[in-house]
């Protein structure tokens, strides 16, 4: 689904210049669920502004879906955006102006689909959250956790084959981010494939693959791991 091949961003102003990634390596299957953590400023909303393609790349190669995204125009990124990947912020990013059931027809109106369309994904998405009968409220009106399944049937209105979720939980007390985390789980045994950055180890430890990012390189914790028991059990002391 996803994979950067010595992918690397630099921040440049007239000053300075400030590697947010460098030698960046990592691949995610179709269907996988990989928790990306790491230390603040270590390059994790970087990877997923780039992988959600809002933010270019300097250099190294980045396919998506099998698509070359260095070949793509602005409308290309676009295009793809809107077709292939969702999103879920950490703030939820809702109008509020807007009932819930506009605020999931948003995104889907870019995508130019037909009204009865939109309405039926809408419907369908609200109540895959358990949200139905609350569609023509406001943002204000709710909790801060049915305001994240609001953004995640938002994003789940168009079908996206990859999921990016930047801190779904950050805003949520434990009980929250464990139900909007089991929705998460949900989203992905039906085969949707997802990327959550996260801060906390718990949610991390209930994905398939935790990747941990470190001053803009990528660590695989899965294959360090796995490296050091073959060294405890060759007799290697690792420190």
């Amino acid at each position: 689904m996803l994979r950067m091949n010595n992918l690397s961003k630099v921040y440049r102003t007239h000053l300075i210049e400030t590697h947010a990634l460098r030698g960046f390596d990592i691949e995610v299957k179709e269907g996988e669920f990989v928790a990306v953590t790491g230390p603040s400023g270590s390059g994790k909303t970087t990877f997923l502004n780039i992988a959600g393609l809002l933010e270019e790349f300097s250099g190294g190669e980045f396919f998506l879906d099998g698509v070359d995204v260095r070949g793509l125009n602005d409308n290309g990124r676009s295009r793809l955006r809107n077709e292939k990947i969702g999103f879920i912020f950490q703030g939820f990013n809702l109008i509020p102006d807007l009932d819930l059931f506009d605020n999931v027809d948003v995104p889907l109106r870019y995508r130019g689909f037909p009204a009865a369309e939109r309405r039926r994904r809408i419907e369908h998405a609200l109540e895959r959250v358990g949200l139905a009968s609350r569609m023509k409220h406001h943002p204000a009106e709710l909790s801060g956790g049915q305001q994240q399944r609001v953004a995640i049937a938002r994003a789940l209105a168009g079908t996206p084959r990859l999921l990016l979720a930047d801190e779904p939980t950050g805003n949520l007390d434990s009980q929250m981010a464990r139900g909007v985390m089991e929705l998460l789980e949900e989203i992905n045994a039906e085969g949707t494939t997802v990327i959550m950055v996260t801060h906390d180890p718990e949610l991390a430890a209930r994905a398939q693959r935790n990747v941990h990012i470190v001053d803009g390189q990528v660590t695989d914790l899965l294959q360090e791991t796995r490296v050091s028991l073959a060294a405890v059990a060759d007799g290697v002391v690792v420190e």
